[in-house]
């Protein structure tokens, strides 16, 4: 019997029985969800291998669960599934941090096959840590921006001048957040759903408080922003400068 536990994160309730019976006839242990939030407390909660996960979902859509995990820190496979296989829109996912595309309607064993490729990819890449290379990648989780770093595997930043702060998880998600999209607009929605999570609404007020603070620590004049940026009614966006 396969140990492996899948999440199934699919809200065509038909098609969420044919992969759960499909993948408990491969050996593997399912867990199926219907909806982005129900995904999320799982994965959360519960040890799961890998997530075949929808894009078209309700409440929260699949790139929005997976760039949640991503910023979490979940490093568990994700096959994503859509009847929109555009190329945009693939290339869309794989930068939010998915690990492979199945467009609708699929091959059941081509699932399968793709499947147990990305868990054995997983399965060397935690070998691999166990010898050392996972120690070192989290160690170097650091990411410059001018003369200060985040340092999101210590929840800290660094100024310009060498001054060390902790922060919160929430303000090392949204800094992860932005700079994972260098000059794109996050909405403000998006960063709700990513950092606060769904049922939590705080004010505009409160993650414009958060960006004063990022200028603070990270801007060479807070009043004259290069790196963080507020976008009027839209959103907030975060620049690299050579």
């Amino acid at each position: 019997m396969n140990s492996k536990r899948i999440l199934v994160v699919e809200d065509d309730p038909s098609l969420q029985k044919m992969l759960g019976m499909n993948l408990e006839a491969d050996g593997y242990h399912v867990v199926c969800v219907g909806d982005g939030v129900d995904a999320l407390e799982v994965i959360r909660n519960q040890r799961i291998d890998a997530v075949v996960l929808d894009v078209m979902l309700p409440v929260l859509d699949g790139f929005q669960v997976c760039t949640t995990m991503r910023l979490e820190g979940h490093k568990m496979p994700i096959l994503f599934l859509t009847s929109k296989n555009s190329g945009p829109e693939r290339v869309e996912g794989l930068k939010l941090g998915a690990d492979d595309y199945l467009g609708k309607p699929f091959n059941v064993e081509e699932l399968l096959l793709r499947l147990a490729r990305l868990i054995e990819q997983s399965r060397r890449s935690i070998e691999k840590g166990s010898a050392g290379s996972l120690g070192v990648a989290l160690d170097i989780e650091v990411y410059k921006i001018g003369a200060g770093e985040v340092r999101f595997n210590k929840f800290q930043i660094k100024n310009h001048e060498g001054f060390i702060k902790q922060i919160s998880k929430r303000e090392s998600m949204l800094l992860k957040l932005l700079t994972s999209r260098v000059g794109d607009v996050v909405s403000r929605e998006e960063i709700l759903e990513s950092v606060w999570g769904y049922s939590v609404y705080p004010s505009t007020r409160t993650i414009d408080n958060y960006l004063l603070g990022f200028r603070k620590y990270f801007e060479p004049n807070p009043k004259n922003p290069i790196y963080f940026h507020s976008v009027r009614g839209v959103g907030y966006r975060f620049e690299e400068m050579c």
